[in-house]
């Protein structure tokens, strides 16, 4: 109970957490011109190109002992949370860039020039139509978090009762001979994920036939 507690938190916090940041950069990499964004936009991929193992090297890399930024959070719960907004931001990121890009703009500017201020316009013209968008990214990312272990499994410490996530719990019961245990682990992040997806693609449904009303 104690790892799927801890495997539901921080799944929620990087999914909420990167809905958030990830809208925001693939607005900034639709909407804006600078230097270096061909190197950003190559960046946001590298989760994907990396097998998840070394992934967690990279993030044990940033946020350990020997951490570059001076961030030294290893074995601890907020180093989960790092490692999942690392390895899922991409999801976010991906699906929504081609919503901004299709979205027609004349349908700010006609806002725009009935007098509604920018906060307005995304709130009642952008962000209804990237909605849909941003809860695929957000579905996505919360499966990927519930069940990553490569990128986990070296920087949380695997601590039982505080940094140990069901993905390392089924590994590890199953490597231990206990079959039953991993299973019965499985079986309810799957029956958690199915219910998520489930009620996305309600909200989404909802959403664009509210979009289309």
């Amino acid at each position: 109970m104690a790892a799927l507690k801890l495997t539901i938190t921080v799944a929620v916090i990087a999914a909420l957490v990167n809905a958030v940041f990830g809208t925001i950069i693939a607005w900034v990499l639709v909407r804006d011109e600078f230097r270096g964004k061909s190197v950003v936009n190559a960046l946001i991929d590298l989760p994907f190109a990396l097998p998840t193992i070394v992934a967690g090297l990279v993030v044990l890399a940033f946020y350990g002992t020997s951490s570059p930024l001076g961030i030294h959070v290893a074995f601890t719960r907020t180093a989960i949370v790092l490692a999942l907004l690392f390895v899922t931001l991409p999801f976010v990121v991906r699906t929504v860039q081609p919503v901004l890009i299709e979205l027609d703009k004349d349908m700010e500017e006609g806002a725009r020039s009935l007098g509604a201020d920018e906060f307005t316009v995304f709130r009642r013209v952008v962000l209804p139509n990237i909605l849909p968008g941003i809860l695929s990214g957000v579905t996505m990312a919360f499966a990927r978090a519930i069940g990553e272990i490569g990128a986990i499994v070296l920087i949380s410490g695997n601590l039982p009762y505080k940094t140990e996530v069901s993905s390392v719990y089924i590994f590890l019961r199953n490597q231990g001979g206990d079959p039953a245990g991993a299973s019965a682990v499985a079986v309810v992040l799957l029956s958690i994920s199915f219910a998520v997806l489930l009620a996305v693609g309600g909200v989404r449904r909802y959403a664009t036939r509210f979009e289309r009303g």
